[in-house]
């Protein structure tokens, strides 16, 4: 199992992590060999947003002994209040769920404390501007919890929370199908109504925008929503010319910058070990550029995908051109992304201006006008 570092936490986590939302009114013994499965693989991340008890206490049951290692994201502000799946932004009620989370897990900390649903600016307002806040930020002082993250599906209110510096880690929905949902409408909604039927145009800026801005300040990603709830990989629900494979989906979210981990809601033995063939995939078999390639306010922007390589100087062309994309939204470069560059074993100074790579790219980049901006902004 691959992992990449969480951003400024100092964690790692594996590269394919486990949603477990699907485990919610499953037996217990589906529940153990689902995390048996996914420990097994080398999952290290879970994500455990649900408020009830019975899916908590499970979990908790199929990770006693087995959670050394093992990196939870639980979340503050998710409920059941009356029963049903709520939101709630009342202080007292949030503590009250979130010390349930540790006693039905049997542990007294977990890793990441997550903002619970930051999707409006009146959320943001009671979350990060209010007691909500303050709470996970106790809770990290006192080493209940590692670290602070938040979940959202909007990225101009995750924008502003990760402006903030409040968070270590940012649970977002990241697919090519959300990545190119109009301006004007929600991920959400898009994923609620017939995916089929939606307009797509090309990736939205502000979601892009908000990846670099992540990468910059040392945020990590987890991603949510991989497969699109599944649609992406039918015939009949998926917005695109043809379904897209697992493979596809979750190799499109890892090369997102900033991304270390996408999460897939399992539900069996089965599909942990479909998720995690992955690892296994070919360059061919992953690849998705036949879909993003269709819509042409691509072209000229790189998307990562590897397709110029290989380069004769060796330089990676795609984290060249992602460390640029994500210095040109400021003044200067951050330290943190210089850093990254420097590291590389080629930069854009050992360009040789052969041209291979222009030939090789489908969306029509300027590589090599790139490299050697890449040298003014970084020194070399």
């Amino acid at each position: 199992m691959e992992k990449r570092r969480l951003g400024k936490t100092g964690m790692e986590a594996s590269v394919i992590g486990l949603g477990c939302e699907h485990l919610d009114n499953k037996p217990y013994e589906i529940v153990d060999e689902t995390i048996s499965a996914a420990i097994e693989s080398g999952i290290n991340i879970f994500d455990v947003f649900m408020p009830g008890e019975e899916v908590r206490k499970n979990i908790g049951r199929a990770l006693s002994g087995k959670r050394d290692g093992v990196l939870v994201q639980g979340h503050i502000g998710s409920v059941d209040l009356r029963r049903q799946y709520d939101i709630s932004r009342e202080p007292s009620i949030c503590k009250r769920y979130f010390y349930n989370l540790l006693r039905d897990l049997k542990t007294d900390w977990i890793d990441f404390g997550m903002l619970f649903f930051i999707d409006s600016q009146k959320a943001f307002d009671e979350v990060i501007n209010g007691e909500i806040l303050r709470f996970a930020q106790r809770l990290k002082e006192n080493g209940t919890i590692r670290a602070i993250g938040a979940s959202s599906h909007n990225p101009l209110i995750a924008r502003q929370v990760a402006e903030t510096g409040a968070i270590d880690l940012l649970l977002f929905s990241i697919n090519p199908a959300f990545d190119m949902t109009p301006l004007n409408q929600s991920v959400l909604d898009s994923l609620d109504a017939d995916f089929k039927d939606q307009k797509y145009f090309g990736i939205r800026p502000d979601r892009l925008e908000l990846y670099r801005l992540c990468e910059s300040l040392d945020i990590a990603i987890t991603v949510m929503k991989t497969l699109g709830g599944g649609k992406l990989l039918s015939a009949g629900q998926t917005p695109f010319v043809k379904p897209m494979t697992a493979a596809q989906c979750i190799h499109y979210a890892l090369t997102r910058p900033a991304v270390a981990s996408a999460l897939i809601g399992c539900q069996s033995r089965e599909q942990v070990l479909e998720a995690v063939k992955y690892l296994d995939a070919s360059d061919d078999e992953r690849d998705c550029t036949s879909i993003v390639n269709s819509f042409q306010s691509f072209a000229g922007n790189c998307v990562y995908c590897g397709h110029c390589q290989p380069c004769p100087s060796n330089i990676d062309i795609a984290a060249v051109n992602k460390y640029l994309d994500i210095a040109r939204l400021s003044e200067a470069a951050p330290p943190s992304v210089i850093s990254h560059y420097k590291f590389l074993d080629a930069r854009g100074g050992d360009c040789l201006a052969c041209g291979s790579c222009e030939e090789r790219c489908p969306f029509n980049v300027s590589i090599i006008k790139n490299m050697g901006e890449a040298v003014k902004v970084f020194g070399e």
